[in-house]
């Protein structure tokens, strides 16, 4: 797989992701803290920046409501 395939899918997560947070009015500190992640992880997770576990995305996706 290319670079830009794996991109595109982790963009796509991340604005999800973000979106959630945002449409919650929670900051990313106080999401990190809820699903045990360091803020600086958590928010380069959110700018799709890495590409994280599927255990790490089950619990954000939860907390943040966010149907798989």
């Amino acid at each position: 797989m290319t670079s830009s395939k794996i991109e595109a899918p982790l963009k796509k997560i991340a604005l999800k992701i973000k979106t959630a947070r945002e449409k919650l009015k929670l900051t990313q500190a106080e999401v990190a803290e809820k699903v045990d992640m360091d803020v600086t992880y958590y928010a380069r997770i959110e700018r799709g920046e890495i590409d994280t576990s599927g255990t790490k995305l089950v619990k954000l996706f939860e907390y943040l409501k966010i149907k798989i």
